[in-house]
């Protein structure tokens, strides 16, 4: 599936741009396991790897890892640069479906 698809869904999308290498982004990694478990199929969390994806990744001004992004219906909603907590994450999903 192509990005332009991921992100179109009308339901809220959250990418979460990182990289192997990024000790903060294996933190977020559990964090966002957890939501999904949470949330279930009321949220799209999806992982793109900066390095294998730069041109995703240059598109959106991806400098600093991790950075999480949602979107719907294609459109960017909220970002966000950094570890965030479950509970934070929670709270601006639902703001956004």
């Amino acid at each position: 599936m192509k990005f332009q698809e991921i992100i179109n869904q009308n339901k809220p999308v959250l990418i979460d741009f990182y990289a192997d290498w990024c000790g903060p982004c294996k933190i977020q990694a559990p964090i966002l396991h957890e939501l999904k478990q949470k949330l279930g199929d009321s949220v799209s969390i999806i992982k793109i790897d900066v390095d294998k994806n730069q041109r995703v990744a240059a598109q959106y001004g991806i400098r600093s890892i991790p950075t999480l992004m949602i979107f719907k219906n294609g459109e960017p909603k909220w970002r966000h640069s950094g570890v965030m907590q479950s509970d934070e994450l929670e709270s601006v999903i639902s703001q956004n479906k």
